[in-house]
């Protein structure tokens, strides 16, 4: 035993000796095996580095197109995603523009509306849309979500959007029959732009209120406000506008994303030729 012990040693210490004196991994490259081995390590590593880049652009583009829309789109589902509002509530202040006292009295008016004549009208604020750009589509949305097509027939909606300085008047067929053309357009043209564009919001829903209870329950409608110049003007964007704006956004996304895949790929290119 003394004997093996003794002839081990040596072996141990030259083992150690030849350790000692290879080369540190990643110290030098020595030899033409240990050359490709070396190569083939920069290789990964610039793969990773590429790897790595092309998630940090693709991450700030999905960061980009967030911050873009990422918060009015997120508002419009969640009104979307509104259940039907409570017997005794007449209004969503989505955009937090109205006043304890001008959400008393809307309650007050349009529940006294309901009960007299079974026509029911919701009040609307939202600060901007930006999914569905067209507040009467959006409202009809919303009116569709609440209530079956039957029983929408004697319900509308009154939205106003504070952002744009616009709004819209929808509802069922018989609402809409009540509330006639010439009202409607007098307040979806003129009434809401006017106070809106002086941030009068509570103003704006409490004389729109005023006008339609009184056309349907058979009294004397109060006169809109009339600008000074004595000149209409169309706040709401018609159709081929919307489609239009739509095209607009549609085409910016896609040129954001094409940036994000097409650039680290050219980058990556760009290091194999050197290569």
């Amino acid at each position: 035993d003394k004997q093996l012990l003794a002839q081990g040693k040596p072996m141990q210490r030259s083992m150690m000796q030849q350790r000692m004196q290879a080369p540190a991994a990643g110290s030098r490259c020595v030899g033409s095996r240990t050359a490709l081995v070396c190569r083939a390590q920069k290789g990964q590593q610039q793969q990773t580095s590429l790897a790595q880049r092309m998630g940090a652009l693709g991450a700030a583009a999905v960061l980009t197109l967030s911050s873009l829309s990422g918060t009015a789109m997120a508002s419009e589902f969640d009104l979307l995603a509104e259940p039907k509002p409570a017997a005794t509530s007449y209004y969503l202040d989505d955009a937090s523009v109205l006043s304890v006292s001008t959400k008393g009295d809307i309650n007050k008016k349009l529940k006294e509306l309901e009960d007299k004549t079974g026509f029911r009208l919701e009040v609307v604020t939202v600060r901007k849309l930006e999914y569905e750009t067209d507040g009467f589509a959006f409202s009809e949305k919303l009116l569709g979500n609440w209530y079956e097509k039957t029983e929408a027939d004697n319900k509308g909606i009154l939205l106003v959007i504070t952002a744009s300085k616009e709004g819209a008047l929808v509802g069922g067929p018989s609402f809409l029959t009540a509330v006639g053309d010439e009202l409607l357009d007098s307040i979806v043209g003129d009434q809401i732009p006017i106070y809106t564009e002086a941030e009068k919001y509570n103003q704006t829903v409490e004389s729109s209120v005023e006008r339609i209870t009184a056309k349907l329950n058979g009294e004397v409608v109060p006169d809109g406000p009339v600008r000074p110049d004595n000149t209409r003007r169309r706040t709401y964007k018609t159709k081929e506008e919307t489609d239009k704006s739509k095209g607009v956004t549609g085409t910016v996304v896609a040129t954001l994303l094409v940036i994000a895949v097409v650039v680290p790929m050219l980058q990556y290119y760009g290091y194999v030729a050197k290569d």
